[in-house]
């Protein structure tokens, strides 16, 4: 399905908070919904880029270390954003998979 149509409307449902702040917002809440899609889609801040590689990274480990001792405390350095945690925990790993492990941490830090 394309949208290319600037007065095609779409039906959204959001909640009466989300309403009640749309309508605090100093533009009508077409604009300002507008803006924010904008604003996810540049990801200036590295944001969205930066949940992938973590999640990225999270998938690689649950399929390579997820039997493996600290696996569960890895992950939480990975989502804590503790790279020094993450390297302590995954130093007795084997080096391939510590190795791709830190690889693909290095984009979440």
């Amino acid at each position: 399905m394309t949208h290319d149509s600037a007065d095609a409307t779409h039906g959204i449902t959001l909640l009466s908070r989300h309403w009640a702040w749309l309508a605090a917002q100093p533009r009508s809440p077409s604009a300002t919904l507008r803006r924010l899609v904008e604003e996810a889609r540049r990801d200036a801040d590295g944001r969205f880029r930066h949940a992938d590689a973590r999640d990225a990274c999270y998938r690689f480990l649950r399929f390579e270390a997820g039997d493996r001792e600290g696996f569960e405390d890895t992950v939480r350095a990975l989502y804590a954003g503790d790279a020094a945690r993450f390297e302590t925990l995954t130093a007795r790993w084997p080096d391939d998979v510590r190795m791709e492990a830190q690889r693909l941490a290095a984009a979440v830090w």
